[in-house]
Parts: C-alpha cells; structure tokens; sequence
C-alpha cells in the first residue's frame, strides 16, 4: 500500500514514530515506536494533532506490557481523559502483535498504520490479524507498509549490532 494518497498521509506521523524507535534503541530497547494521532478534522483525511508518542520501554521498566502501542495507547487515553479513543489512529513502525492489536481494538481505535511486517509475532495479517477478526465487537481500519523499508531497516540494523 506504500505509495497510495492514504498511505502517503501517514508518512509524516510514521517519521515521529520511527524517531520513537531509534531513541528506544539507543536506550538498549528493541525499537519500535508508536504515536496515537487524533480524530480528523471534519472533511479531512489528515489527522488533526499528535496526542502521543512512544518507544518500547520493556528492559527498562521490566515491564512486559510496556510494548511502544500500548504505552502510547495510554497516554492517549489519559490526554483525552477517555479510555475510547474514537476517531484516533495508532501509528507504529512494526506491525503489532497479539497484545498491542488486542490493546488497539479494544482502545476502539478508528485505524492502525504500520511500517514493517513481523512475520514472526505480527497479529494485523502475518501471522495472526486480529485487527480484523470478525468475531471481535471493533474492527479498525488497517493501513500497511508505510515508509516499511526504513522501519526494517532501524530493527535490522539493531539487531545486527546485537549479533556482532
């Protein structure tokens, strides 16, 4: 979907987020990040404002939870003063898995945009898609692939520091 007008309109708030993920990286995290962009202005297609950001935070909190989706879910939520964030769209550089797509619909997010594909733990249509499970009361919308190559490559590049 890379290229495409909707993609392109997210390529912007993906840039914050993959900045996200490099700071978690350089704090020894495995990098990814998320930003939360809320609701639409009416008649536009461009998310009106950041309402969060965040990389993952896991070694650092000892937290398991504490994946980048769900801290900037959190913050969100606390921005808004509402655990439903309606109208939002969660941005993140690695397709979320299990626990972050489960967090996003129950969040009832409005959509997920994400970068690079997790063949490996991804639950937005690699291995699992729990995103649009339709058994499940919220469906996002799911946008995939934007700006995927250089989200791919800040966790490439980290994990082959890791492995030198």
């Amino acid at each position: 979907m890379t290229g495409s007008p909707q993609a392109e309109a997210y390529e912007a708030a993906m840039r914050l987020a993959l900045a996200e993920a490099v700071r978690a990286g350089g704090r020894g995290e495995v990098p990814v990040g998320a930003v939360v962009l809320g609701p639409s202005r009416p008649g536009s297609v461009v998310p009106a404002e950041v309402l969060a950001a965040a990389g993952n935070d896991r070694e650092a909190s000892a937290d398991p939870t504490a994946h980048a989706e769900v801290l900037a879910l959190r913050a969100a939520a606390a921005a808004i003063g509402d655990w439903r964030l309606t109208g939002c769209t969660l941005v993140v550089t690695l397709e979320p898995c299990t626990m972050c797509a489960g967090a996003a619909v129950l969040a009832r997010v409005d959509r997920v945009v994400y970068g690079a594909v997790d063949e490996k733990a991804g639950a937005a249509g690699s291995l699992w898609d729990v995103l649009r499970d339709r058994r499940l009361n919220h469906r996002p919308e799911v946008v995939m692939g934007v700006l995927a190559g250089e989200c791919a490559a800040v966790l490439t590049e980290f994990f082959s520091g890791r492995r030198a």
